[in-house]
Order: C-alpha cells, then structure tokens, then sequence
C-alpha cells in the first residue's frame, strides 16, 4: 500500500480513477465500462460472499429476486469493496476530501423474477440534478459477477446521455426504447453510472442466475441509502479509509463538517501532499481547507479555453 513516509495520519496516495477519456465518456452518456476490473479469484470470492448472506437471511427465497442493502456489515468480503483500489480513485475524483459511501448492496435475479422500470436513481420529486446538473451527486459502482453475453439475461439497460434531462417519457414502464443500450458484459466488469441516468432492467430469460454488486458513492453531506450509523464495533475492524468512507458520525452536522482526524481521506496521487500548495495561509487547519478534486481541475481548464 503506498503510504507517505512520515504522513502522521498514516494516510496514502489515492489510487488510480479516471483519465481524461474515460470522464469525458462519462460525461458524455452518464455511463462508463470497465472490463477485467475483477480477478477470476475476487470474482469467485464476491459470488460466494452473495451465496453466504442469501444462506444466512431467513428473508431469502431462491426463486425471487433478492436485494439486501448494507450489505458491507454482512460479510467481511462486501467490506473489502468499500475502497477497493479498481473503483475508489475514480470517485474521489469527483467527491474528493468528503467522499462517502451511500448504499451498499448485492444482487440476485433469477429466471422469471422481479425487474426494475425505467428511473433515475436518487430523489424523485426533486431530483439531484436539480441542485447539481452537471456533476452527479451520486456514483454508483457495479461489478458484475455473471456472464451476461445476450440480451434478455436480467441486464442492465441505459439511455446514454439521459443524465442531462429530468423527464423521460418512458418512466415507470418496460418499454424498449429507441437508443437504449442493453450492457451485455463478462463477469469481472465494472460499471459506473451517474445517479441522474435514466434506466431499467431487463427480464431475465435465461436459465443463469444473475449476481452482481452495486455500491454507490457521494458527497458526506447526502444522507445514506440504507443505513443511520454503523455498528461501533464493526467499525474497529475496518481499515482507515474504510472507516472514513462509512462516515459514521454521532451528530449529524459532523458529515458537513468531519473531524480533523478524517483528513485527508488520500494524498494527492501525483506529488503525495495532502493538500493544494499556495491556496490558504499557514494557520488554517488541514479539516477546514477546500482542496480541488480532479474533476474540478478538468472542468477548469475547460471553461478557460
């Protein structure tokens, strides 16, 4: 783990996100594919991660779908996620010092069960993009677990580019729509998605059951998906980034503001300095500075040219 010599705070360099093709892609569709982001062994492990906690819910039945949520206080693997190095670099180039992970949550579809309709993820009556249009306010990171090469296998479906508009006129419904792109992807893939896409699931009509994981991402001041606080004592068994990114706070103005001691969550990944040289005096404490996240300096240059 690269870890700054001397850092008092023990912390590292951010892993690898997004180059600048990826995010513009992104940007583009509200969507982005990563293939082979899983080892065959983090792929198998994932999977029976799955398999223990459907074994271990009384709630379960194999022939429905089956979706729990904080799921990483379930299983030490699902806790492994919480910044696995293959997805955290590209959402703290978006949420920076104040990332936080909003849901945690395993997936699986079998034949004939449940799909989802078109949506959006995030607030419905006024939704994200409302306040935020451009960047998502949430970042949701799936990893897909199945090998799903046709249509009709229980996959994901996205409008690319849906992103940009609050209405779509094939909300609530399954209707297939002209320019929606069905992601058929081999098992170790990972996807990204801002919250504000417009999409849906397909049934599945095969004889494969579907697995996958889906872990969403924002800011610490959205409150989580599924979860108040976390379990004290769990919490002790996490590493420090993991520990951070559940933002498990006492008082809940702590998530606008968080302690010292969570700062920085990472060292910059470039020069490893946990903060931006130049922009405030001395005396201003680590916990109160703005530090500019990678996305913010793309979106600079780009408004400069």
């Amino acid at each position: 783990m690269d870890r700054t010599e001397g850092a008092a705070t023990g912390a590292r360099k951010a892993p690898p996100g997004f180059t600048r093709e990826q995010w513009d892609r992104f940007e583009r569709d509200g969507f982005l594919v990563v293939e082979d982001a899983l080892s065959q062994d983090e792929i198998g492990r994932y999977a029976e991660a799955i398999d223990r906690t459907a074994a271990n819910d009384p709630k379960y039945d194999a022939t429905k779908f089956y979706s729990p949520q904080n799921v990483v206080e379930r299983d030490p693997a699902f806790a492994e996620l919480i910044d696995h190095p293959k997805h955290i670099g590209f959402v703290w180039d978006v949420y920076g010092e104040l990332t936080k992970l909003h849901l945690s949550q395993c997936m699986i579809r079998p034949t004939k069960s449940w799909h989802n309709l078109w949506h959006p993820d995030g607030a419905r009556a006024l939704p994200f993009g409302v306040f935020s249009p451009r960047l998502p306010m949430q970042l949701k990171v799936s990893y897909w677990l199945t090998d799903l090469p046709e249509p009709r296998m229980g996959n994901l479906v996205v409008m690319p580019g849906s992103h940009r508009t609050q209405y779509f006129e094939h909300y609530d419904t399954h209707d297939s729509v002209p320019g929606e792109q069905v992601v058929c992807v081999r098992r170790g893939t990972m996807t990204l998605m801002h919250c504000n896409t417009w999409h849906r699931v397909e049934p599945n009509e095969s004889e494969r059951v579907r697995k996958n994981v889906f872990y969403s991402y924002a800011p610490s001041w959205v409150v989580a998906e599924d979860r108040y606080t976390s379990n004290p004592e769990w919490l002790k068994t996490l590493t420090r980034e993991r520990r951070i990114l559940m933002r498990s706070y006492g008082h809940p103005y702590t998530n606008t503001k968080p302690p010292l001691e969570d700062f920085p969550l990472y060292l910059d990944r470039e020069n490893g300095t946990d903060r931006d040289a130049g922009r405030y005096r001395e005396h201003v404490e680590l916990h109160r500075r703005k530090r500019v996240t990678t996305v913010e300096r793309w979106l600079a240059a780009e408004a400069s040219l």
